[in-house]
């Protein structure tokens, strides 16, 4: 042939070289697996100038850091491998151990792939996003260099993220620790010194100025909080007592605004104290709802001390005891002279019960009779200066007010002490012939908390004991002591119904859980088994999404038939996932079939139905019928992947 006939080839191959150039795609021919002599291989010709020396560079500066033994190739091509393939077999070739890991770069398919142990302290979500955000696109770009400094510098950057010592650790923790030791005897000095002055400002703030209260400090609002409980108990029970009075002298219907204005400061305050309760009991408050309820408790004795004062002028004037001054001390004086008679008789009867009752169950009448003794001599003095002082010229007969209320006080008092100690037998008989039915019910209600015991919980357990220990105390104490006895055992036996109605609650809901899930257990079992026939003798024709649905539906089984009998709700749950996914996997796995079947030719013989069963691979009959192995298709072998750590990640850019 003339050499001038090759002119046109030369020409062409000179164009195609030219136009590759032009583009920026490098020429490199197929680079087949082999054991990598150097960090960095370039049989593709991907970089320029000093690149080579950069990567090195960055591929260097890893293993310095962190002895992490990076390895970069940029080929042509795979050589007809799928980069996986290509990068596990270079990694078997360059015996690379567990701190070796290889970047892959096939420049003309544009394909990747990134193999090896992830290092620890490098996280699989770490790894994911520097693959994604770094590397593609700088391999997108074909800008080969970046891609892989970015991979070495990446790695190095997370490495040393995860890397504080334990030592760096241990200083930080003592120096934080010292810091907040100085810091909390500080800040208790300093709050020591502004609860007395916050204390002080609470006293002289409206009660419904709820802006300025929130703005105390909250150990102020405590102190504040239970006096002002104190305060408004104290002015409801004298304004009672003297709206009694009132009551008697004036009648129902000219005290009834007063009486109206009393019951509501009653409700307002016992509105107060539920609210202190709720912060004292067991059941802690987040420093801002305690902020809260110190706030609204405050403005609500503030509301019920309201009520009192806006009637305090009208009643006054209605009780002007003045008027009537004389009579009244009469009156007071006929009081005086029945309660004096009562005292022999009432200390006769507390002798007689001291005789006959133990000291524990007089302790609150004890000092009744002494006590109302002084409050008759009281009563006396006052009689007496009230006389006085209405037998002062008009304008200086003031002081009556005061001896009136302070004696009609007394008496009022006086007769309450000597009552008590008159109805002590009445009281203690009663409840003596009452104690033998209350222990019968509370030993029911044990027999019940025993029964109810795997429903009851810590609550019921701590009530059945408490029910015992009052039982048996009030049994031994029932002869001497039928008071307390009889207050024990109602008082235990109140908070053990409670505990026993909670656990029949929960007796009935468990048994209903119960039944709900033996009925859930059974619907999965049931599509489980559906799902894994079906896939068993099919799995050849099966994808990943339905095997998927199908393992994930037995872990959900298995996990709820471990939780069956010490967390059915949990179990409930796991179960019903189970039988949906399983559902799903039947469906997917349907799906799949199909779609297999669709791909190939009808044929009824042996070997396709054991293709689609999975008893013979594909791979290996197409091989077969022309007389060898086929390309890409290998038999399984016994195995698993290297370890929790290997990572194998990479495709297209």
């Amino acid at each position: 042939m003339p050499l001038t006939s090759f002119r046109p080839v030369r020409l062409l191959l000179g164009a195609l070289s030219i136009a590759l150039l032009l583009t920026g795609a490098p020429l490199a021919s197929a680079e087949p697996p082999s054991r990598l002599d150097t960090y960095v291989v370039d049989s593709a010709g991907a970089l320029e100038g000093d690149q080579g020396d950069r990567v090195r560079a960055a591929v260097d500066q890893l293993y310095a850091d962190h002895q992490v033994r990076l390895w970069i190739a940029y080929v042509g091509d795979f050589d007809g491998l799928d980069p996986q393939a290509w990068a596990e077999r270079t990694a078997r070739e360059s015996r690379f151990g567990p701190r070796d890991l290889l970047l892959a770069v096939a420049t003309q398919p544009r394909e990747y792939w990134f193999d090896g142990d992830l290092p620890d302290g490098v996280t699989g979500d770490e790894l994911d996003s520097l693959l994604v955000r770094e590397v593609e696109p700088a391999l997108r770009e074909s800008r080969w260099a970046d891609a892989g400094i970015a991979t070495a510098d990446g790695l190095n950057a997370a490495l040393r993220a995860g890397g504080v010592s334990g030592w760096t650790l241990l200083v930080l923790a003592l120096v934080v620790v010292a810091a907040v030791g100085g810091l909390v005897v500080w800040s208790r000095k300093r709050s020591r010194d502004r609860v007395g002055s916050a204390v002080a400002a609470a006293r002289n703030l409206a009660p419904d100025n709820s802006t300025a209260l929130a703005a105390l400090p909250l150990e102020a609002l405590q102190v504040r909080s239970r006096e002002v409980l104190v305060e408004i108990d104290d002015a409801i029970r004298t304004s009672a007592a003297e709206l009694e009075l009132a009551t008697g002298e004036f009648g129902a219907t000219a005290t009834a605004p007063f009486t109206a204005a009393l019951d509501n400061a009653k409700a307002a305050a016992a509105q107060a104290f539920q609210i202190r309760q709720r912060l004292d009991d067991d059941i802690p408050e987040t420093p801002e709802e305690q902020r809260t309820l110190l706030v609204e408790l405050i403005g609500v004795v503030g509301r019920a001390d309201h009520e009192l004062d806006s009637r305090v002028a009208e009643f006054d004037a209605m009780r002007d005891l003045l008027i009537d001054a004389p009579a009244r001390l009469d009156a007071l004086t006929r009081d005086l002279v029945e309660l004096t008679g009562r005292v022999p008789a009432s200390e006769a009867e507390s002798a007689r019960l001291r005789a006959e009752q133990p000291e524990s169950v007089l302790a609150p009448i004890r000092d009744n009779v002494a006590m109302a003794r002084e409050r008759i001599a009281f009563a006396e003095q006052n009689i007496d200066a009230g006389r006085a002082a209405v037998a002062r010229p008009v304008g200086r007969q003031g002081a009556a007010v005061a001896a009136i209320r302070a004696a009609e006080g007394a008496i009022g008092q006086a007769r309450t002490l000597l009552d008590a100690v008159d109805n002590a037998a009445a009281n203690i008989q009663q409840a003596r012939d009452g104690l033998p039915a209350v222990l019968d019910e509370l030993r029911r209600d044990i027999a019940s908390a025993v029964e109810l015991a795997v429903f009851g919980g810590p609550e019921l357990a701590t009530a059945r004991v408490t029910a015992q220990t009052a039982l048996d105390a009030a049994t031994a104490a029932a002869p001497s002591n039928p008071l307390d006895a009889y207050h024990d055992a109602v008082a235990a036996d109140g908070a053990l119904d409670q505990a026993i109605a909670a656990a029949t609650d929960r007796k009935l809901a468990a048994e209903d859980l119960r039944r709900r899930l033996d009925q859930a257990l059974t619907d999965a079992r049931a599509r489980l088994g559906a799902a894994t026939d079906f896939i068993t003798t099919r799995r050849g024709g099966v994808d990943a999404d339905a095997r998927t649905r199908l393992s994930e539906a037995q872990r959900h089984l298995d996990t709820a038939t471990g939780l069956a009998d010490t967390d059915p709700t949990q179990a409930l749950t796991h179960a019903r996932t189970a039988a949906d996914l399983a559902g799903r996997a039947l469906t997917e796995a349907q799906t799949s079939v199909r779609a297999y079947e669709s791909t190939r030719a009808p044929s009824g013989s042996a070997q396709a139905g054991a293709v689609l069963g999975g008893i013979l691979l594909e791979g290996l009959l197409r091989g077969a019928a022309s007389g060898g192995r086929r390309a890409g298709y290998s038999a399984g072998s016994y195995g698993g992947s290297s370890g929790s750590r290997r990572v194998s990640r990479g495709g297209r850019f």
